[in-house]
């Protein structure tokens, strides 16, 4: 036999053999010297840097679209008829109970719709009712003080329709009213859908001419039933989000905290346009105010679709054929931008961006009230909205079936909003104290609402008043 020695030192000898074969078969690299450089090295261009700063807008060659600016071209609105003479009055006992602020119904009156021409009169209340009686001495009709307001007609008690109404401007849910007051949710609905017609017209009524230096816009989505959380996927659901008709637009004054103008339907530039267009019809003419908004894009091109005007550009050579004219933003038009940046999801920061107007006209305007190109004053209204809305409640089971309940809603709170609810921050210091019934200290501040901030009325209002208020048929001197 032969040993283990022996298999040990031929496989040693081997590897040694093998080593040398690769050794010797491996080819060999060659080592030049390195080359004289004979010619200097041409000098390298830096790249060209893409500059940052923003360029010159130049202008559009066609006007942007809107539907609805077209759609009013072709059917303009009818211009409220004449007013009637107003009527003398007699030598009789002089009037005890103000009707300026009433009007005759009847469609076959000369004085219809008309506030103040004297041709009312004011008798007792009929079969002993809560409503006063008012005839109408141009048509001999009559009619209840209470005629088209919500409480006409109802047999319910007005203090409870005022207080389930106020819940419902409270944040609090259509079930959970009524189960508080005992009362169906069908009527509560009821009172509410009947209510939020009645608002919309006093909406429409007290906000035109409006005198504005600055406005800034926001949309907030708004989850319907159909997107509720728990039902579908987040990534689905944030896809529905943004392709769904469940958002709101709202347009602020941030130094009277007026909520301009409120509406909802899709984030897209179809409905951008609407929105300010409904901005234009509330300001005054010739009114164009400083508009601070998001990064939204859509913002920018619908600004401009009513804020614009044809310029003919200047010749930048001796020959050759004119430039064509230019859609390009009015001079007096200032529009900023704040760009937010999100991470996972989470604001972390934002960069104000000028694309109308210079900046230093910007920066000026807004330190005459100390602050900068921010449009914090809308988000702080969306809190509010959020928490006086139940529809709008984040992870809330008060959801609306549709778009139209979420309209009655936010038509409800809009009113809330500028006539019942007084604002902190919209007080006003009394000329001298005045001493209160009680044993606390005198009274310095004065409640102000954004309608009184904004000149509309004189007082703040309750929702009784507001509820009771007759809105004329069209635009006339507002009775405040």
């Amino acid at each position: 036999m032969v040993s283990q020695h022996v298999y040990y030192q031929l496989l040693l000898f081997a590897l040694l053999w093998l080593v040398v074969i690769v050794h010797l078969t491996r080819p060999k690299c060659l080592v030049t010297a390195p080359a004289m450089p004979t010619e200097e090295p041409e000098p390298l261009t830096p790249k060209r840097h893409r500059s940052n700063a923003p360029q010159p807008f130049e202008g559009l060659t066609h006007k942007p679209h809107c539907a609805l600016c077209e759609r009013d071209t072709a059917s303009p609105p009818a211009p409220p008829p004449i007013p009637p003479d107003t009527m003398t009055p007699t030598h009789r006992r002089p009037r005890a109970i103000d009707t300026s602020v009433h009007f005759c119904p009847h469609a076959g009156c000369d004085y219809r719709g008309w506030l103040g021409r004297g041709n009312l009169r004011a008798h007792g209340h009929p079969r002993g009712g809560p409503w006063r009686q008012f005839p109408c001495t141009s048509c001999k009709g009559y009619f209840l003080e209470t005629h088209g307001t919500l409480c006409h007609g109802k047999q319910a008690a007005v203090e409870l329709i005022v207080r389930v109404l106020a819940c419902l401007a409270e944040g609090w849910g259509i079930r959970a009213t009524a189960r508080v007051f005992e009362v169906a949710p069908n009527t509560v609905l009821q009172w509410l859908v009947e209510a939020a017609e009645q608002l919309r017209a006093f909406s429409a009524y007290g906000l035109c001419a409006l005198h504005l230096e600055q406005l800034q816009r926001d949309a907030l989505y708004a989850v319907l039933r159909e997107f509720k959380a728990g039902e579908i996927s987040d990534d689905e659901a944030l896809t529905r989000l943004e392709h769904s008709p469940s958002w709101v637009w709202t347009a602020m004054d941030p130094q009277s905290k007026l909520l301009v103008v409120v509406d909802m339907g899709c984030r897209t530039l179809a409905l951008a346009p609407r929105v300010v267009q409904q901005v234009t019809r509330v300001l005054a003419p010739g009114c164009v105010p400083l508009f601070l908004t998001d990064g939204l894009k859509d913002y920018a091109t619908a600004l401009l679709t009513h804020f614009g005007s044809w310029r003919q550009p200047e010749r930048r050579q001796a020959t050759g054929p004119r430039p064509r004219p230019r859609w390009m933003p009015l001079p007096e038009l200032l529009y900023a931008q704040v760009v937010k940046s999100y991470r996972r999801r989470r604001l972390v920061g934002g960069t104000p961006r000028v694309v109308f107007g210079s900046r230093l006209a910007i920066e000026q305007m807004l330190a005459r009230c100390g602050w900068t190109i921010n449009p914090s004053f809308v988000e702080r209204l969306t809190l509010d909205i959020r928490q006086r809305v139940a529809a709008i409640g984040r992870r809330v089971n008060t959801l609306c079936q549709g778009e139209t309940g979420l309209r009655d809603q936010v038509a409800l709170f809009q009113v809330y909003h500028h006539c019942v609810l007084p604002h902190a921050s919209l007080r006003q210091l009394l000329p001298a104290p005045e001493v209160t019934h009680g044993r606390g200290s005198a009274k310095v501040w004065r409640p102000c609402t954004p309608a009184m901030a904004a000149g509309l009325t004189d007082h703040v209002w309750t929702l009784r008043e507001v509820l009771l208020f007759r809105v004329p048929l069209w635009p006339q001197p507002q009775i405040v």
